[in-house]
């Protein structure tokens, strides 16, 4: 499963900004990778990790702004077609797993 994370917040006063930051921190902190500017996704294994992400996201929510949750298959998140532009190639973004012996 993938969690797909958008969120528009107000960045006019100086406390907004401060919102902000602290909710993008939250963001890289927990793993989220950034698709594009306030669109942020993370992997899932299971729908409990969902729900523990959700209840993660609604203790660390902004005071003000939009943030939305859409959960989608892997597969539904592979068949996403790039109309103008190419994929970030930078990040390593699979549900592998590196095993070490």
């Amino acid at each position: 499963m993938r969690i797909v994370l958008f969120f528009d917040l107000p960045s006019i006063t100086y406390a907004d900004q401060k919102e902000y930051n602290k909710f993008h921190k939250f963001l890289i902190k927990n793993g989220y990778i950034m698709m594009q500017e306030s669109v942020y996704t993370k992997l899932a294994l299971n729908n409990s990790v969902v729900l523990s992400e959700k209840e993660k996201l609604k203790k660390n929510k902004p005071p003000k702004g939009l943030v939305q949750i859409l959960v989608i298959t892997e597969k539904q998140f592979a068949r996403m077609e790039y109309v103008v532009g190419n994929k970030k190639s930078d990040v390593e973004d699979t549900e592998s797993r590196l095993i070490v012996l």
